[in-house]
């Protein structure tokens, strides 16, 4: 099964990016051209004929995930990024982390209103980060249709903080 050859090539790293945490690194994934193709073939798969006309993704691994998902869509992309690092005109969504406050940025332009709109990262943790991502998107005008990712991390809730767009995710852990 390929959810199963795609588990099996994730490692787990611990202590990182500070002491208690596990992080799930995906660069194994990413390297396989093979487990790549899959990847981005079941990301996309649930939202083939969903009318979207764009793909959101969230700085900086969400970018790897979600072009090559827009490409087969036949969709623009949406780059959401940290302040300071589009060259246009923007608009700034902020959100809290356990540690402080975060944002992101979307030039004012990258959504034409009721557009179909696919948020798309590699993992879903407490939510907040997709969360700040969806309500940015909104105030754009986007209709967000879901929100497609290889991880979720179940135990964080992170699900909850989705206002109501569909979660789809590859990988689920407890």
């Amino acid at each position: 099964m390929v959810v199963d050859k795609l588990s099996g090539l994730i490692r787990d790293i611990p202590d990182f990016p500070e002491k208690g945490v596990v992080f799930k690194d995906i660069t194994p994934v990413l390297a396989d051209g093979s487990a790549f193709h899959e990847l981005i073939t079941k990301l996309t798969e649930p939202f083939k004929d969903r009318g979207i006309t764009k793909v959101a993704g969230i700085e900086a691994r969400g970018f790897t995930l979600a072009t090559p998902v827009a490409e087969r869509l036949g969709a623009g992309f949406i780059p959401l990024r940290k302040p300071g690092k589009l060259p246009y005109e923007t608009v700034r969504e902020e959100y809290e982390l356990e540690y402080g406050i975060d944002s992101l940025e979307v030039h004012t332009d990258a959504v034409i209103e009721g557009e179909k709109v696919l948020l798309v990262d590699d993992v879903i943790a407490t939510g907040g980060t997709a969360s700040a991502a969806i309500r940015l998107l909104r105030h754009l005008g986007a209709d967000v249709v879901g929100f497609s990712v290889f991880i979720e991390l179940v135990f964080l809730n992170g699900q909850r903080q989705l206002d109501g767009v569909p979660l789809h995710a590859l990988l689920r852990y407890d």
